[in-house]
């Protein structure tokens, strides 16, 4: 029971975040695409640095949705002739998470940064 246990609550553990500050001057674009893949956005500046970007997290959607019918006199239905009414739903959407890196010319993080939009 132990076990099951441990093994459990290792599966929710979230990962640590990652000190993207101490990785300056160290981490490559190679590392970068090794660890996360060809970059979903590339950009080369005109000192010949790059502007990598990865989409880290999508979106999704919350909320809640919800619809009940109640007996009430819907406006199209003749007053003798209970219609249903609903309730409206709301559905919202969480935005996707993103990681832009930015490498020197000579291919080593320079800056950092993570968004949302």
């Amino acid at each position: 029971m132990v076990v099951t246990a441990l093994v459990f609550l290792s599966g929710c553990a979230t990962r640590p975040q990652l000190d993207w500050s101490s990785r300056i001057g160290q981490y490559t674009f190679d590392q970068a695409v090794i660890d996360y893949g060809p970059p979903d956005k590339q950009a080369q500046l005109s000192d010949q640095s790059k502007v990598v970007e990865w989409v880290t997290r999508r979106g999704g959607y919350s909320g809640h949705a919800y619809g009940f019918g109640t007996f009430g006199h819907h406006p199209r239905h003749y007053r003798h002739y209970p219609g249903y009414v609903y309730t409206p739903y709301t559905v919202t959407r969480s935005p996707d998470r993103h990681l832009r890196l930015v490498f020197d010319p000579d291919g080593l993080l320079r800056s950092w940064n993570e968004f949302s939009k």
